[in-house]
């Protein structure tokens, strides 16, 4: 029977002829109860632990596999092996760490009891934190799409109410209109009708005398006839024009709103709703009719030689540039000069415009920039390679577009900023003929109501109009009034509440008004000379900036 087998008697590893009944859990040796006691004794500095039944040796010492029936009870560092004596008196291990294998086994252990407690009590209850973690992300999840779905509908029925008030505010127009046209009507027919019966009597009158030949009566007669051969000019009141703006499938869902990730579509998580809300005065906003003649509210001399361009920091405070460097803010009720300002390059400000937050905003043509005035320090917005900015103007949105010429003089472009990052350039028309004129000219820029990108193009002698995807709308080449019958020279430009577009007519000292759609709508001509800049307040007042008077006049023509 084969000596090794683990159904034979043990023999103990010491005096090795007792039976091994024990067995020394640390040292991995197997003991008779005769030399348990003289074991305890060796190694003092071990503390060992004294077992029945130990496994035996040969269950935990394999066979070399180089010499037969040789188990491994060493353990060679360096080569990070077991070995039998035989393989330690070869060269292979000559001068190599050797060590008995219990110690490497018992370190082997040690680590392993680490390493296990390391699990159960840090590992296991991290995994089972974001295990939880997880769950209640997934829990917020939920909640949060209900949100978004609630959020969503929410603001669809926000529309739907905005949209019921806005057609009910202009049905409640077109009913006073109404109202008053049909009053105004009535009162020429109520008119009418008693001239024809004025002219009844004196018919009848006429008869009697004819009738009766009353010598006296007939020499002494008078008729009235010459009162009645001028009837009054009745005519048809005009009705509002319904300016509606159709909106694309495309368009309509970016102004409605949509979703935007704050994460990465790896994480796909943290989603918010984001919409561009209806304005609540756009909602209210009246339909507002020409005024018979305009009348000039107020004049403001100006410290300028001469005066460029205006632009509306509040109905009182408008902001001015002239033919120096110098930036300066007045105030219309005081009359009087509140600020001023120069510019970094301490060149002339090509144009003007205010940000929606009341910040001053300037072009400076010289030095290639657009820039912005904070707290009185001037720091630059755009600077764009190879390309001068003419003109500027905020949006509703807080974007600036700038038309910019280029260096060469060959390209003109509407480009749309967000901060200093470009969102969008306007050049062409769909059969990719250039919009703008190129070369040196004054251009300047502003958005209408609708959205519109009106451009004042001096040498074009046009004010071209694209929609807000840059697609041409119309081009307005301008009348002639008299006296002068000059062609059109636009320069400064602006809107109304009512989408109108106002563009200042050096030239012929006026002011065109046409409609959001280029429809030629009237003249304002009184007092006006040389107009350059233009603005308007919140009221729809015009403020005109006059070249040579170096004043800027306010001017009310909307009622």
């Amino acid at each position: 029977m084969d000596p090794t087998s683990t159904s034979v008697r043990r023999p103990c590893d010491l005096c090795k002829t007792g039976e091994a009944l024990m067995g020394c859990d640390t040292c991995l040796v197997n003991l008779c109860k005769a030399c348990v006691g003289e074991h305890m004794m060796s190694g003092v500095s071990k503390l060992h632990k004294i077992v029945r039944f130990a496994p035996s040796k040969s269950q935990l010492y394999p066979f070399c596999a180089s010499h037969i029936k040789k188990r491994y009870e060493m353990y060679c560092n360096e080569c990070d092996v077991p070995a039998c004596n035989a393989c330690l008196r070869t060269d292979q291990h000559l001068g190599h760490e050797i060590l008995q294998i219990s110690l490497v086994l018992d370190e082997k252990k040690k680590k392993i009891i680490k390493e296990q407690t390391e699990l159960k009590e840090t590992i296991s209850p991290m995994y089972q934190n974001i295990a939880s973690d997880v769950q209640n992300k997934l829990s917020q999840l939920e909640r949060d799409h209900a949100d978004l779905s609630t959020a969503i509908t929410k603001h669809g029925e926000d529309w739907h109410r905005k949209i019921e008030k806005v057609v009910k505010k202009l049905k409640n127009q077109v009913d006073e209109m109404k109202n008053k046209q049909l009053q105004t009507l009535q009162n020429h027919k109520d008119e009418i009708s008693k001239t024809i019966s004025e002219i009844k009597d004196e018919i009848s009158s006429m008869e009697r005398l004819i009738n009766y030949m009353d010598i006296t009566k007939l020499i002494n007669a008078t008729t009235n006839i010459e009162g009645y051969k001028n009837p009054p000019q009745i005519t048809m009141p005009s009705l509002p024009k319904l300016a509606l703006r159709k909106i694309k499938g495309e368009e309509f869902n970016k102004m409605f709103g949509g979703l935007s990730s704050n994460l990465s579509e790896e994480d796909g998580l943290d989603c918010v709703v984001k919409t561009e809300e209806i304005l609540e005065d756009d909602a209210s906003l009246p339909f507002k009719q020409f005024m018979e003649e305009p009348e000039t509210i107020t004049t403001l001399e100006t410290d300028y030689h001469l005066l460029y361009n205006v632009a509306c920091l509040s109905d009182d405070e408008i902001w001015t540039t002239g033919q120096d460097k110098t930036m300066k803010l007045y105030s219309i009720s005081q009359r009087s000069l509140l600020k001023s300002i120069a510019t970094k390059s301490e060149y002339r400000p090509e144009d003007i415009t205010v940000t929606n937050n009341g910040d001053l905003v300037y072009v400076d043509l010289m030095d290639g920039t657009v820039n912005i005035v904070k707290n009185e320090k001037i720091r630059k917005l755009v600077r764009q390679k190879n390309w001068r900015p003419d003109g500027a103007c905020n949006t509703v949105t807080g974007d600036l577009l700038v038309i910019m010429n280029n260096n060469d003089n060959e390209r003109t472009q509407v480009l749309r900023y967000h901060g200093s990052t470009i969102k969008q350039s306007i050049e062409f028309d769909d059969e990719g003929k250039p919009i703008y004129s190129s070369g040196p000219a004054k251009r300047l820029i502003t958005e209408n109501r609708n959205l519109d990108i009106c451009v004042s193009d001096q040498k074009a002698r046009a004010v071209v109009v694209v929609n807000q995807a840059g697609k041409l709308r119309f081009r307005y080449t301008g009348r002639t009034p008299a006296p002068k019958n000059q062609p059109f020279s636009p320069q400064g430009i602006t809107t109304n509440s009512q989408s109108h577009i106002l563009t200042a007519d050096y030239i012929n000292d006026c002011v065109h008004i046409i409609d959001q759609d280029g429809q030629f709508l009237r003249f304002i001509t009184f007092g006006i000379s040389e107009p350059l800049g233009l603005c308007t307040d919140t009221n729809d007042n015009l403020i005109v900036a006059e070249y040579r008077r170096k004043q800027m006049k306010k001017i009310k023509y909307l009622m």
